[in-house]
């Protein structure tokens, strides 16, 4: 029976949320949330977790030693949806089930995307910055309107950034591993190689999961074959992208700038990277709107009812 089934809730954000504590425990009464205020890991992360059945997780990392650890631990809900963090054939092979919704943060992601493009274009953050220390400059920028946006990885999020820049008339430009020619036609958007990408965008941005192919995809070569004064943007996970290589582009002048919301290490410890004033830097909010939180939560707790293998789920 469900209500006799202990759930553990490791995230801190979940675990804040009135309305996602109270929808809940209206389907499990007995529930466990994280009131620590810390980001639970290792052996913290496992005595919270022991005795419970189920768990809805944020950006905790699971891994086999923890299943091992926890046999009782038979499903694992995400809160969001980067599966980075799960190792999924672990989780495969102790038998653990997966509640997963992809995309349902995508218009809070596509909208930070959309914003931070404009305002890097518009030199908003160097400008705020030169007000504040008493400087009063009008700086020309450009418009996003008629530019050339290259999104890498066409999936919920980089499909929803490519209608938003279409409603700008920009020009799309997309890569993806998938045949997507419906949603090209649709949409036109014109599909490309990587690099032809890179070279012809005045906007790139980055919306591809973080596994072993993806890791530093966007590295110190392809990131040289960008136009000097484009934009990257960065809102899918660190370690896509270079941050020294990109360092070195922004410091000498051989890249526009750039907008992170997530990096390597979080929070970021590179302040020479991110104290750059063509650099616009955010703390992994891209899917922290409320109405994204309140549909990611609500998704999570269906999932703890939903929840298949990774191997359904096609991720293994």
């Amino acid at each position: 029976m469900t209500r006799d089934i202990a759930v553990a809730v490791a995230s801190r954000s979940f675990s804040r949320h009135e309305t996602l504590r109270r929808e809940l425990q209206a389907r499990y009464p007995r529930v466990t949330f994280n009131e620590s205020g810390r980001s639970l890991s290792g052996g913290d992360l496992i005595e919270f977790l022991r005795g419970h059945g189920k768990a809805i997780t944020a950006l905790e990392r699971l891994d086999g030693a923890l299943f091992g650890a926890v046999p009782e631990l038979r499903v694992v809900s995400k809160y969001g949806v980067g599966l980075d963090m799960i190792d999924l054939p672990a989780m495969e092979r102790c038998g653990v089930s997966l509640g997963w919704t992809p995309g349902v943060n995508r218009r809070s992601v596509a909208e930070l995307v959309i914003s931070s493009a404009i305002a890097l274009l518009h030199r908003a953050p160097v400008a705020s910055r030169e007000v504040v220390q008493g400087l009063w400059r009008q700086l020309v920028g450009r418009e996003l309107t008629g530019r050339t946006v290259g999104v890498v990885g066409c999936g919920h999020v980089g499909k929803e950034v490519a209608v938003l820049a279409r409603a700008f008339d920009c020009r799309v430009l997309a890569n993806d591993l998938l045949n997507l020619s419906d949603f090209y036609q649709r949409h036109d958007v014109r599909p490309v190689d990587l690099e032809t990408l890179l070279r012809e965008s005045d906007v790139v941005t980055i919306h591809v999961p973080l596994d072993r192919t993806t890791s530093r995809l966007i590295d110190a070569e392809r990131l040289s074959l960008m136009r000097r004064d484009a934009i990257l943007i960065n809102m899918a996970r660190g370690g896509i992208v270079d941050e020294a290589a990109l360092e070195r582009l922004l410091r000498d002048g051989r890249l526009g700038g750039a907008a992170l919301d997530v990096f390597e290490q979080e929070p970021p410890v590179n302040r020479s990277l991110i104290d750059l004033t063509n650099v616009l830097v955010t703390p992994h909010i891209g899917g922290s709107s409320e109405e994204a939180i309140l549909a990611m939560g609500r998704a999570a707790i269906a999932g703890l009812d939903a929840a298949r293998s990774p191997r359904e789920h096609g991720l293994v």
